[in-house]
């Protein structure tokens, strides 16, 4: 699992548009970067339309949001459109990202283990440096706590 200043391991991968983004076009921002395990599911959408409301203020920080999942593009633009969001969604469908960024766990649900997306967010720095890391996230108020801990790093 990456670690607070670790270099954020580098990624390209397509948007809900399929456009590639990549972290060397990012560079000189402030990046939240959140992982979820799957688009229109009742935690992921609460945690989507909160990052879309507060987007505002991110971007008054000088922050861009991404969300990430395995889910296909057309599902991007699928729950996007459904749920009037506006914050970027990429597209991991072989998860090699979230496996170089260590939220491809193996789960454990009703018994059964699995590997899946562990709901994970990070702040990484104009530096490309991870500067805040949220594991396990519980969804109610996360969003508010990321502002606050982007105020707080952006504050040193």
């Amino acid at each position: 699992m990456i670690k607070i200043d670790d270099k954020a391991p580098e990624f390209c991968l397509p948007n809900q548009d399929d456009v590639e983004m990549c972290m060397r076009d990012l560079k000189g921002k402030w990046i939240v970067l959140y992982f979820y395990p799957r688009d229109n599911t009742p935690g992921c959408t609460t945690e989507a339309c909160e990052f879309t409301a507060a987007a505002p203020d991110f971007s008054e920080l000088d922050a861009i949001i991404l969300g990430v999942s395995a889910d296909t593009t057309k599902k991007h633009r699928s729950f996007i459109e459904k749920k009037e969001l506006g914050i970027t969604l990429l597209s991991d469908e072989d998860t090699s990202m979230m496996q170089e960024y260590g939220v491809w766990q193996l789960k454990k649900n009703y018994g059964k283990e699995y590997m899946g997306i562990v709901r994970t967010t990070l702040i990484i720095n104009p530096d490309g440096i991870v500067k805040g890391l949220f594991e396990k996230v519980r969804v109610k108020e996360h969003v508010a706590k990321v502002k606050l801990e982007l105020e707080r790093l952006q504050s040193l």
